[in-house]
């Protein structure tokens, strides 16, 4: 029969730091959030071999007393908490007293440490959990932190670690989650003899965010700025036309905590939705500061989880603050040159205004030459070329591609439709400074529309500006309940597979909401009774047949509103016009109008651009102007 026994002290830390510490990483994060919670104003990190042979934290912050010095490294031994209540407001970013024993437990460890207040500093060593020392020791105030042979007396552990490189890209991004929040910090970081980072302290998060991400993402952030009930909301999130293939961009920040929560997540999803490409995730900086008493940080052994008091108005909070700004703000797609391409244009440009001032000079030192033997003539080749200017080659007769517009008419697309949406022009936002010409828009190719704009030239894709429009129109009536129905004269059946029967049937009502009535035939058919006037052009069978196979794909039910959305979606490109359609004047020019009127005129409905803008400083770069 087993024996209940109580378990040694050294096996109490290898537990904790089979929790707390699960590579070089890990104890990374630990030692410097213990630095920034003593108040340091410069955090120095050195790594060897990815954290396996060595971990060095310096910092100089208010230091530990010698008398505390070995408490340091008891288990659960902290000055950050007193008493149960202070797990409800907590305020720093540790609070555990579980890190350093953990860590000294398995490695050969050191510290030393020196208040401000002392005249000296005290070392203390541990090696596997045998303390030697402390002893007095010279050391500037601060604390110094050496882990050394990270998991020796634990090799399961230790072969577990992944390659120096690897191990360091962790342990860089452990430091990367610690720094971004805490500008008002000097952070280095030294990965063998190589300085990764030097990050001096900075008043502009920005700064500090591009020191990491690079000047282009940091150019393409739009700050964000809300406080409702006590919560601010505040930082940075990037423009759509920066993405990632995952969210691991992502970062949250609670009072300088970087945390994870899917709700949070799944709002900044919700946010950017018709702004990404299927598969795309949005990139964001975002700090939420709040009083400690509305979060509980005390449900996860790293502290990466918490549990918000009122989770659903935080949710509320990031996903119409974010909104709202991409509504007042131009997401318009600008073209912008590789730096490549830049740096060639320039030389370039150097080398077209030598060749130019080379000529200037020798047509000058001619025309003097030639003054000088005949002042009376005038038969220079610069006075020449003013009596019989060089006249341009004639034209082509062969048709051109582009089709010049500048003709207003009726047309298929119907200014009326948008007021019925319910929303008045005057309400939907201005459409800025690159607003299109549609007076003097051209065709390319049936597919894009190229306009002038106060800016420079706008290149319009066809089919994605009028699926947006369509899409706003519709998705406008359904949530109003106003989609307008065709009664078929006679029922049409559609013949299904048993899982698109069951489907279709299943969610009758939500077809109902997009004006597509259906009914059991018997066997695996369906009638369709009546379908929505708009789509007046397509056939129902095939309306029918893509939606159920939205309804019945991947196996699970989707959310009704996350369904509802992939149906307007698809209805909208179904109905929008496609590319290789020919326009007429006043088809162009309606479509144009309308641009304006839509919300969010700069993305498809499935988050591809419906605009790009090339400035008039980037054509005349192009074309060696500049």
């Amino acid at each position: 029969m087993p024996v209940i026994k109580q378990l040694s002290t050294s096996v109490i830390n290898k537990i904790a730091a089979g929790e707390v510490i699960e590579r070089p990483a890990s104890v990374v994060k630990e030692l410097v959030e213990n630095s920034l919670d003593a108040g340091a104003r410069r955090v120095d990190v050195h790594i060897e071999q990815g954290g396996a042979d060595l971990i060095r934290v310096v910092d100089d912050g208010c230091g530990i007393a010698a008398d505390e010095l070995p408490l340091a490294l008891a288990s659960h031994a902290t000055s950050k908490i007193d008493t149960a209540d202070d797990l409800f407001s907590v305020r720093s970013l540790g609070f555990r007293g579980e890190a350093l024993a953990s860590i000294a437990e398995v490695s050969r460890f050191l510290i030393r440490s020196r208040p401000h207040s002392a005249q000296g500093g005290m070392e203390l060593e541990v090696h596997g959990g045998q303390l030697r020392g402390p002893a007095p020791c010279g050391c500037g105030p601060g604390t110094t932190i050496e882990v050394r042979d990270l998991f020796y007396n634990t090799p399961v552990r230790r072969k577990f670690l992944r390659t120096g490189p690897t191990e360091m890209g962790h342990a860089a991004e452990a430091l990367t989650r610690l720094a971004i929040p805490h500008r008002h910090v000097h952070f280095t970081l030294k990965h063998n003899t190589r300085v990764l980072h030097d990050l001096p302290a900075t008043d502009d998060w920005r700064e500090r965010l591009a020191s990491f991400f690079g000047a282009e993402l940091a150019e393409n952030l739009i700050p964000v700025e809300n406080e409702e009930r006590g919560v601010r909301l505040s930082g940075y999130v990037a423009n759509p036309t920066h993405s990632r293939s995952n969210n691991k961009m992502q970062y949250l920040f609670l009072n300088g905590r970087h945390i994870r929560d899917r709700a949070l997540q799944h709002a900044l999803s919700e946010a950017y939705r018709g702004l990404l490409l299927t598969g795309r995730f949005p990139i964001c900086f975002l700090r939420l500061d709040m009083p400690p008493e509305m979060v509980d940080v005390n449900v996860h052994p790293t502290k990466l989880e918490v549990r918000f008091q009122d989770g659903g108005a935080l949710y509320g909070q990031l996903l119409g603050t974010l909104r709202r700004k991409f509504l007042s703000t131009d997401l318009e797609a600008r073209y912008q040159a590789s730096s490549g391409d830049v740096a060639a244009a320039a030389a370039d440009a150097q080398q077209a205004a030598a060749a130019r001032r080379e000529l200037a000079d020798w047509a000058k030192g001619e025309l003097a030459r030639q003054t000088a033997e005949d002042p009376a003539s005038d038969e220079s080749p610069i006075a020449e070329q003013r009596r019989f200017p060089i006249e341009a080659p004639p034209r082509a007769t062969a048709p051109l591609t582009l089709n010049r517009i500048d003709l207003p008419s009726a047309t298929r697309f119907d200014a009326a439709h948008t007021e019925s949406a319910g929303v008045p022009p005057a309400a939907l936002p201005a459409s800025g400074p690159q607003a299109a010409d549609s007076r003097s828009a051209l065709q390319v190719h049936n597919r894009y529309l190229v306009a002038e704009s106060d800016e420079g030239m706008i290149v319009i894709d066809q089919h994605a500006l009028h699926e947006r429009i369509i899409y706003e129109q519709i998705r406008e009536k359904v949530l109003a309940g106003a989609v307008e129905t065709q009664n078929l004269l006679v029922p049409e059946p559609v013949d299904l597979s048993p899982a698109e029967a069951a489907a279709a049937l299943e969610h009758r009502e939500l077809l109902a909401q997009l004006g597509l009535t259906i009914e059991p035939f018997g066997g695996d058919t369906v009638l369709i009774s009546s379908y929505p006037a708009m789509l007046a052009n397509m056939s129902p069978a095939e309306v029918l047949r893509d939606l159920v196979e939205r309804l019945s794909d991947g196996g699970r039910t989707p959310e009704r509103r996350d369904l509802l959305d992939a149906m307007l979606h698809s209805i909208s490109c179904k109905a929008a016009i496609k590319a290789g359609d020919r326009l007429s004047a006043g088809e162009i020019e309606a479509l144009l109008d309308q641009r304006h009127l839509a919300q969010d005129a700069h993305h498809c409905p499935h988050g591809r651009p419906t605009a790009l803008v090339f400035t008039r400083d980037e054509l005349d770069r192009q074309f060696k102007r500049i």
